[in-house]
């Protein structure tokens, strides 16, 4: 187990390395892909089309207002930022190139000529006009929370309703964008490829309310490499690619099939008859075998962490001592081994790959907190809730515990439900929910027990722990600790020494409250055709087919 973590830590500390390298500069070449290219004499076929499987149908495509995976994945192939980011180096995208002053504090973008897909000009007034889209409260977006983040100056007060005008974004003309920081921000340029950066055309954002544009074709006006022709909610969806991107000569597929298959067992199924080319998921039990066998079968390190929410509001879960029982009553090795794609154990929320000052691994200095990874601390488990007043889990309430609809999520619901029983002598129940649906319910706090989980969005460990203020819109436990919040800002605002010290200061804080079970860190699974070569990802788990092709 441990020679697996460190092999996973070494990986992302190259990915962060390759990262933060890409941030002071454009790098010289547009293309990096994790597959080989095509090999001599293959002809394209006449159209260049691949079937890829998103997943769930996403709530939204909006760049301003998604927040899922599955949605930015999509996002990926019909937008594109001031930057590009794709197996950790940072390349130009919309602009050309950047220039940082010698305090930090201004970062100028100078933009290239490039359209919009309905083939009306792209300016740096775009940017401005989606930047403060994304802060204005009035836009309800759920990630408003990041402009804290970007230092920019008066973002964070224009999210909390205070003047858009002071906002410190410009464009003096059409193809310069000056963003003003409070404080130099080193990861700002890496951030700005993220789907929540990404421009939108104010026409087309005001033909459809809360998002619905961008899933319409007649109004879904983007400026990626592909462009949407076709959306069919619950069944799928069709991009073809678009000759008004800037980089159009690159892009080699003319179509992408997008289909929205949440059962892993279903869409692996059509992939082994060639139904489709792109599998973000599979099958656990086809797992061992993939890894063993098939060259097609990628396992990703991956920044993030699945974890269960605790409903903070219930009277069921106020004692610490009770969270803390059934936070320790869980084997993370056990799962990790089930699930059998390299996943680690978690016992904090920050996952391996984060270089602290000092340039040690967050994850590992921070250490455990108390919290096994086996099954070591059931005795301690079983005092505490007996301390809390249920010896051997007598008295304490059957409570449920609810997952979206996946065989993976199940797995693990059905698993922790088990070490519940076995463990601590509680029952529980299971549900699930089609994802949009459970995306609300948990967001409304109508759950018990409730899975959570979370990529970070640049990086920092602040893209994770920020999640867990108050203000957060993703804060689905409803947390709230006056201090913690603190912490976070202060970490926003530092760099160095006084920066990691409130986060490791703030993680502590979380594992001592313990408002969440940590489960385990991801891994990121693709299964993809020897057809589809050219494909890429970004480091955060975004995949990109910008430059991908078709070998038949």
């Amino acid at each position: 187990m441990k020679k697996r973590i460190l092999a996973i830590v070494m990986v992302l500390a190259m990915i962060l390395s390759l990262s933060l390298a890409g941030c002071t500069k454009p790098a010289e070449t547009t293309t990096a892909a994790p597959t080989e290219a095509p090999t001599e004499g293959v002809e394209p076929a006449d159209e260049a089309v691949f079937n890829w499987n998103v997943g769930a149908d996403p709530k939204t495509i909006d760049p301003c207002l998604n927040g899922a995976s599955d949605g930015g994945d999509v996002i990926n192939q019909t937008f594109e930022g001031l930057v590009r980011e794709k197996s950790g180096v940072i390349y130009p995208g919309i602009a050309e190139s950047w220039d940082v002053s010698e305090d930090g504090l201004t970062v100028t973008f100078n933009l290239r000529e490039s359209k919009w897909s309905d083939g009306s000009p792209l300016t740096a007034h775009d940017f401005v006009y989606s930047w403060k889209r994304g802060m204005d409260p009035a836009t309800a977006s759920e990630y408003s929370w990041i402009w804290e983040y970007t230092n920019i100056v008066g973002a964070y007060a224009a999210v909390e309703g205070e003047s858009l005008d002071a906002v410190g974004v410009s464009a003096p003309d059409d193809n310069t964008l000056v963003v003003q920081l409070e404080t130099p921000t080193d990861y700002i340029v890496s951030l700005l490829s993220f789907y929540h950066f990404m421009p939108t055309k104010q026409s087309a954002v005001e033909a459809g309310a809360d998002g619905a544009w961008a899933k319409d074709p007649a109004n879904a006006v983007s400026n990626g490499p592909f462009k949407l022709t076709a959306y069919t909610i619950g069944e799928g969806l069709t991009l073809v690619k678009n000759e008004n991107y800037w980089n159009a000569d690159a892009v080699k597929l003319d179509r992408i099939e997008g289909k929205f298959i949440d059962e892993a067992s279903t869409a692996y199924q059509a992939y082994q008859s060639g139904e489709l080319d792109f599998l973000p998921d599979v099958p656990a039990a086809e797992i061992p075998s993939l890894i063993a066998e098939d060259p097609n079968f990628y396992v990703f390190p991956l920044l993030g962490t699945y974890y269960y929410n605790f409903n903070m509001d219930l009277e069921l879960f106020q004692d610490p001592k009770v969270r803390r029982a059934l936070t320790l009553a869980v084997d993370r090795e056990m799962i990790c081994e089930t699930m059998g794609s390299g996943q680690v154990p978690a016992a904090g929320f920050v996952p391996p790959g984060f270089l602290d000052h000092e340039g040690n691994d967050f994850f590992e200095t921070a250490g455990t907190y108390g919290i096994a990874t086996d099954d070591s601390k059931i005795a301690e488990a079983q005092q505490l809730l007996a301390e809390a007043g249920y010896p051997n889990g007598e008295g304490f309430p059957e409570f449920t515990i609810m997952y979206n609809t996946s065989e993976g999520h199940q797995l693990v619901a059905e698993l922790i439900q088990e070490m519940f029983k076995t463990n601590l002598g509680i029952n529980t129940k299971l549900e699930n929910q089609e994802w949009a649906v459970f995306q609300d319910t948990r967001k409304a706090g109508d759950y018990e027990l409730s899975r959570g989980g979370w990529l970070t969005d640049f990086m920092d460990p602040m893209g994770l722990l920020s999640i867990f203020t108050s203000e957060n819109a993703y804060n689905d436990p409803n947390y709230y600790n006056e201090a913690y919040d603190t912490l976070l800002s202060s970490a926003a605002k530092t760099r160095g020494a006084e920066h990691f010290e409130a986060l490791y200061e703030a993680q502590e804080m979380l594992m001592t409250d313990l408002p969440i079970i940590p489960i385990y860190h991801y891994t990121d699974v693709m299964l993809v055709s020897p057809r589809l070569q050219g494909w890429d990802r970004s480091v955060l788990g975004t995949v990109d087919f910008s430059g991908a092709s078709i070998a038949e």
